[in-house]
This record gives C-alpha cells, sequence and structure tokens, in this order.
C-alpha cells in the first residue's frame, strides 16, 4: 500500500532520516508498520534535530517539502498567496499516486488536503482530527470548514474521520477515536496513594496561555490555608515560564511550588505514580493525552470540561470537572482530599478506563482503518 500523510507538522532532515514532534511521530510509526511506502507531504526545516523530535521508523520514505504558510498578519498573508498554489499542485500529484490518503487536521495543510481530496472520491482516505470537536466551541473559520468538509457526506466520499469524544453532529464519515502512550506489558497492581507527607499535584504540558499553567498555581495557593502539606510540580517549558517564576518568588510559593522544565516519558510515569493529582485547566483540547496518562498510572485528574474530557472523566466519576471559578474548583477538590475513600473510587475507575486505551488496542483499530484500502 503507498501511503500518503498530509500534514502541517514542521518536520526536520537529518541525512537520509526524517524527524518531527515526538508524539505525533510515535503515532505514526504504528500506522507505518502496516504499509508498504509512505510519502510524507509536509513543511520541512534544515535544523538542529531537539530532544522533542522523534525519527520516523519506515525505511521507504518519499519527502515533498512545501512552504510553511499561515495568516497571521498582511506580511504572512502575501506570502500566502503564492504558496498555496505550489502546495496544491504537489497535494494533486502526490494523492493521485498514493493508494490511502491520511490528512492531519485541523491546520493549514489540513485544509487544503480537504480541498483537493475532494476530486478524487474514489480514493480510500482518512483523517485524524486531533483538535475539539465540539459543535458548541468557538473556533477559527478554517477549522469549521475542515470539519464540514470531512463530515460531509456528499462532498466528501470514502473517509474516515477519527475524532475524540462523541458528538451528536457525527455522519458515518465520523469514528469516535483515541490515542495511546502505553503497552499492555507496562501495567502492574498500583499501590494505595500514601497521604501523610505530602499531597501532591503536578501540571504536565507546554507552559502556554492555551494551557494556563498560572491557574494550577493559583488552584494550590487556595489550598494552601487549608491542607499546609499541599505542593504542586509543574513539568515542561514554554513561554509562559518567565511569568511563572516571577508569580511564585512574588507569592512566596518557592517551598510549594516547583518548576522541573520538559521531562521524558520514562520520568512522567514516576511522576503519576508517587503523585495524588493532575491539573490541567486548559482552554482547548483534543484528546488530552496527559489526562489519559495520569488516569494510566493513577494520578487522578483534575481538567476543565473542554473536547472530550467529560467523557474521559465520565462526568466526575474518574476524577474532577472544573469550572472556571477558582473557589468553587477549591471546594471540589477540598472535599475529595477530605473524603478518601470517595477518592479511592475515583481512581480505579480512572486506571480501570484508562488502561483500555493501550498501543495493542491503538493499532487493532488502525488496522480497520486501513484494511478497506488493501
Amino acid at each position: 500500500m503507498k501511503f500518503l500523510i498530509v500534514t502541517h507538522v514542521v518536520h526536520t532532515q537529518k541525512g537520509n532520516d526524517f524527524f518531527a514532534y515526538s508524539p505525533y511521530v510515535n503515532e505514526m510509526n504504528v500506522w507505518l508498520r502496516h504499509v508498504d511506502s509512505v510519502t510524507i507531504i509536509a513543511p520541512l526545516k534544515k535544523d538542529v534535530v531537539t530532544q522533542l523530535q522523534q525519527e520516523y521508523v519506515s525505511k521507504s520514505i518519499k519527502f515533498i517539502p512545501v512552504p510553511e504558510f499561515s495568516f497571521i498578519n498582511g506580511k504572512e498573508s502575501f506570502k500566502a498567496i503564492f504558496s498555496i498554489p505550489i502546495i496544491i499542485w504537489k497535494l494533486f500529484g502526490a494523492i493521485f499516486s498514493a493508494d490511502h490518503i491520511h490528512l492531519r487536521c485541523p491546520g493549514n495543510m489540513g485544509l487544503l488536503g480537504s480541498l483537493v481530496q475532494l476530486f478524487f472520491p474514489f480514493k480510500c482516505k482518512s483523517a485524524k482530527y486531533a483538535g475539539n470537536w465540539d459543535p458548541q466551541s468557538s473556533q477559527p473559520l478554517s477549522y469549521q470548514l475542515q470539519k464540514f468538509i470531512l463530515r460531509n457526506t456528499l462532498l466528501t466520499k470514502r473517509m474516515q474521520v477519527l475524532v475524540y469524544g462523541k458528538w451528536n453532529n457525527f455522519t458515518k464519515n465520523c469514528k469516535s477515536f483515541f490515542t495511546a502512550t502505553y503497552a499492555d506489558t507496562e501495567t502492574f497492581p498500583l499501590q494505595t496513594k500514601i497521604w501523610e507527607d505530602k499531597i501532591k499535584f503536578v501540571f504536565v504540558g507546554n507552559l502556554v496561555s492555551g494551557k494556563q499553567p498560572l491557574k494550577a498555581i493559583q488552584i494550590i495557593e487556595n489550598l494552601i490555608p487549608h491542607f499546609p502539606n499541599v505542593e504542586l510540580s509543574i513539568y515542561g517549558d514554554g513561554p509562559e515560564r518567565e511569568k511563572l517564576e516571577a508569580y511564585i518568588v512574588k507569592e512566596s510559593l518557592q517551598m510549594k511550588v516547583f518548576l522541573k522544565g520538559a521531562q521524558d516519558k520514562e520520568t512522567l510515569k514516576q511522576v503519576y505514580q508517587n503523585s495524588h493529582f493532575l491539573i490541567l485547566f486548559s482552554k482547548s483540547e483534543g484528546w488530552p493525552k496527559v489526562v489519559a496518562e495520569a488516569m494510566f498510572w493513577g494520578c487522578l485528574p483534575i481538567a476543565s470540561s473542554v473536547s472530550c474530557v467529560t467523557n474521559m472523566l465520565d462526568y466526575g466519576k474518574r476524577g474532577i470537572i472544573l469550572n472556571d471559578s477558582l473557589v468553587e474548583s477549591c471546594k471540589l477538590i477540598t472535599k475529595l482530599i477530605e473524603d478518601k475513600s470517595d477518592y479511592e473510587k475515583r481512581r480505579i475507575a480512572a486506571i480501570s478506563w484508562s488502561r483500555g486505551f493501550t498501543i495493542e488496542k491503538f493499532e487493532k483499530e488502525l488496522i480497520k482503518i486501513l484494511r478497506p484500502c488493501e
């Protein structure tokens, strides 16, 4: 099978090998175990490979580089006018030669790919919509357009759109899906959490405004008067780090809040196992992997109600669903800390649910997506 990936993810080349953002590549490598060859059409930069990037494992890769483009300002929009015709021409050629077209959405390349695929109704296709599918959420027009095209069965033929969560605007093109980090072999019985020493909270993710890491700190700040032994460790880096450092110093939280920087998968496994709660006060998500990962290792998630989080947490039976009020959110957390049996009940439910989404199950479901194209 000739497999084509259309993505906005920026890639790096080192010799004959291609690298990109690790979570994305790790997922794509599972797909590539079941295809004969792969063509990738995406932006390419000859930068230094970073620790956040991973290598594709396929030995048969053809890379078609395209310009990175956006419409964030007048200058970028002007450049895009000249870039888009080149990209569309390359997309037509690549799709014509492929057996299976796989679009990564939402994104600028995903939008162009979703438009060009309309001219190939008999080609086998899939699209991974990694953003928030919630029809009630406020999203850019380009995201809404991609969703409209992909789900429309009159426009888009032979398409399987992999969507996080279950929504009332599904068509036969749409399939509720998931992603996975851990294998069946990584599971083992977990011990009951120890509370006598510290009540440990963690934040894991990029330190960007959309993740609202400051609110995670403010939750801890509000809990300290009631539980002096709480602490928060923040794992990740990003443009918000200096702002967080300044806030920690200003509020004298140096003994309660710790910035640990970005850490690898193995380190985070231990962090989850040794922590009581994960905090994610994000404004927007697709399938928040950190929530599923924390649940897998018995760290109970406290998360905002975005995208499919409500389904993941089963409306609070597998964690705590936050609202915009810090005071109300802290009341929910306080109640659960004081009721250890309720905490343990939710934690066990979270472990049981999340361990149903392993890499092995993920691969079995991907094979079903690819099978009609064989």
